[in-house]
């Protein structure tokens, strides 16, 4: 289990937020926290800590008029730290370059490989065309339903048909080097971890999966791991102090080395 950080940009800032508050129209979401640093700062942190495969996320969509500023935060931030951070948010065959020529280690990818409520297996071949199976995570960050995990596309706003689940992982791992799954029901909230997903995470025995939702405290740290059985690694967000919250970042740094 590794601790892999995060840094969210939204409106040129770097926050924590409510996931599920997201929304396209105005810019808007429910914050957590506001950083006064900028994103360099964090990714230089994260470099002296010698934490790599942390993910830098741009929450504003490319046709907002605030994705320039918050592009701009994202390169600044891949910048100080060459070849340690993944970059997503609004990444297509197109601009993954950018991110990659930035810095970045692997560019992360959900929205642009699903086409009405499905995956388009031509676009995701697209994508691994475009940048190599070795530097592309997917993204399948999911909410709980009926008939269990769905994946959420367009920062987390649109539901899917496709269900996350261990046959889903499989079939996508030929595909890419990582997976990156949001527990969006959780995040942001500080409530503890969505148990039922992690253990589903920790029967598969495939590429790296980090999880990120929720966690609030060792014991959820302890809980993770143990459903997990010791394979998945964790994002943490809001509840390190280093975002306004009450867990002390190095106390986390050390106890997850």
């Amino acid at each position: 289990m590794e601790f892999r950080p995060c840094i969210d940009i939204h409106n040129g800032k770097v926050k924590q937020i409510v996931g599920s508050s997201l929304t396209d129209e105005n810019n808007t979401a429910r914050e957590n926290f506001v950083a006064w640093q900028d994103a360099a700062y964090f990714a230089d942190l994260y470099r002296q800590s010698d934490l790599r495969g942390g993910h830098v996320i741009l929450l504003n969509p490319v046709s907002s008029p605030l994705y320039e500023v918050t592009k701009g935060q994202a390169l600044q931030a891949l910048a100080a730290y060459p070849d340690g951070l993944q970059a997503g948010g609004g990444i297509t065959p197109e601009n993954a370059e950018d991110f990659l020529r930035a810095g970045a280690s692997h560019v992360i990818v959900t929205s642009y490989v699903f086409r009405e409520g499905r995956i388009d297996y031509d676009r995701l071949k697209e994508m691994k065309s475009a940048v190599g199976r070795d530097r592309l995570v997917l993204d399948v960050s999911c909410k709980k339903k009926a008939e269990g995990y769905v994946v959420v596309t367009d920062r987390w706003q649109k539901e899917t048909k496709e269900e996350v689940n261990e046959d889903l992982l499989n079939i996508l791992s030929d595909y890419c080097d990582e997976f990156l799954i949001h527990a969006v029901d959780v995040e942001g909230k500080e409530n503890g971890i969505e148990r039922e997903l992690a253990a589903m995470l920790g029967v598969y025995r495939g590429i790296p999966v980090t999880y990120a939702g929720g966690v609030h405290s060792l014991e959820d740290l302890r809980l993770l791991k143990n459903l997990g059985k010791d394979r998945v690694n964790v994002t943490i967000g809001s509840a390190l102090d280093i975002f306004g919250g009450n867990l002390p970042f190095h106390e986390i740094v050390s106890f997850l080395k």
